[in-house]
């Protein structure tokens, strides 16, 4: 059987950036970053954690279905970002989910964290207020709701799944999402993921696993702009962020009967599990699993023009993600765009907006900047440290890599 080619008709996201396409796109484009202090709820100075990458409000009067009648009961900003990036993307991609349609589109879209916010606001409500939980705090928790509530809203009947893998979730959606196209389960696919981890606990527990990015003793203050640096000597840590991106795929046949436009398709694809530590890369399976998404797409590595780095800023994960780059690509690594240094972790939801930001940039022949970067001898690496880059790419790798050692690559094609 011949695999059906998968193609990206639609997409959409909302980040540290900004809650419209062209605003992160012009702000990404300027080098900005996203990253502010910490106002998602109430600190003092002793909190752990004092800087994050947050998404502004956004109008839900311009959304019908972001009614507050209609999201009442749910309370999880997963949601609300979910619905509205899915929304979007649809709409871009100009395809209308039809009855005759629907049964042939998937959801694939999925969390990381999911709405662990609502179970944490019940039980403070169970203890300060002796109240059991409201009837949605459970549907508010369960990750796969998110995709639920979209096929609710888009109409789609399609096969749907959760695809849970850590920080590389958006990711692994596309991967699942095509691989159902692929097989000829579906004709269409609602990729992506969101995040929205902002809630105590689970920040302070990120800051005492060692992850979070904190000062070095002794140095003066830096603004917080300054804290997420992707390869860079001085990285210190990951700056916690949320967002949510949606990447709507179909077959080239589908998009090209339904007039559907495109200029992307994912050439290749690959995912690794590490089987090595729960949270520590495992250099051998990420290095495999960039080899074979290159090779899945049938090319050599010279062929790859660009890489969109997962690049966290943590001292162990940039250099392993370096090292399996220069094991695949040898001297000749291509031109590195971190985005995390722009818009911060996003957990699951950062392969997707990343995804989005670099098929963007394939379509306009821009690379991103890796900003705040010092040259780290270790990692002799072209971050695009100068600003965004003129720079033609036919195709290009996107690296995601997450906690519990899964790991899925992905290669975008300009057709």
């Amino acid at each position: 059987m011949n695999p059906k080619q998968t193609v990206i008709i639609g997409y959409d996201c909302v980040s540290p950036l900004g809650t419209d396409m062209e605003t992160q796109w012009a702000r990404a484009l300027r080098g900005d970053s996203g990253i502010g202090r910490l106002t998602r709820f109430p600190i003092d100075d002793q909190f752990p954690v004092q800087i994050a990458g947050q998404v502004d409000a956004i109008d839900e009067s311009a959304y019908p279905f972001l009614a507050p009648r209609q999201m009442a009961h749910w309370t999880s900003p997963i949601f609300k970002y979910a619905l509205l990036v899915a929304h979007r993307a649809i709409e871009k991609s100009g395809m209308e989910i039809t009855p005759d349609i629907a049964p042939r589109v998937a959801v694939t879209f999925s969390s990381a964290v999911g709405g662990q916010d609502a179970v944490i606001h019940a039980d403070r409500r169970m203890r300060t207020e002796g109240k059991l939980p409201h009837p949605f705090t459970n549907p508010n928790s369960c990750i796969n709701m998110v995709g639920g509530k979209i096929s609710i809203l888009t109409k789609a009947t399609g096969p749907i799944t959760s695809t849970i893998t850590a920080c590389a979730t958006g990711i692994t959606s596309v991967i699942i999402g095509s691989m159902l196209l692929e097989q000829g389960k579906a004709d269409v696919a609602i990729c992506g993921a969101v995040d929205f981890a902002l809630v105590e606990p689970i920040v302070a527990g990120f800051s005492t696993m060692n992850g979070t990015f904190s000062p070095k003793p002794g140095q003066p203050p830096e603004p917080p702009s300054r804290a997420s640096r992707p390869f860079s000597l001085d990285r210190r840590g990951f700056v916690v962020s949320e967002g949510a991106g949606c990447i709507v795929i179909a077959t080239k046949e589908f998009a090209e009967a339904h007039g559907l436009g495109h200029t992307v398709r994912i050439a290749g694809w690959s995912m690794t599990s590490d089987a090595h530590h729960f949270v520590a890369p495992n250099f051998e399976t990420v290095k495999r699993c960039i080899r074979e998404s290159i090779a899945d797409a049938g090319i050599e590595p010279k062929q790859i023009d660009a890489v969109n780095a997962h690049g966290t800023s943590t001292r162990v994960g940039d250099q392993v993600e370096y090292d399996a780059l220069c094991a695949v690509f040898g001297n000749n690594i291509p031109p590195v765009s971190a985005n995390k240094s722009q818009t911060g972790h996003a957990m699951g939801a950062s392969s997707a907006i990343e995804s989005i930001f670099a098929i963007r940039g394939m379509d306009h022949n821009m690379l991103l900047p890796t900003i705040n970067y010092t040259p780290d001898p270790n990692i002799p690496i072209d971050c695009i440290a100068e600003g965004a880059r003129n720079h033609s790419q036919e195709f290009l790798l996107k690296n995601a890599f997450g906690f519990g050692g899964c790991n899925s690559c992905v290669v975008f094609q300009r057709i």
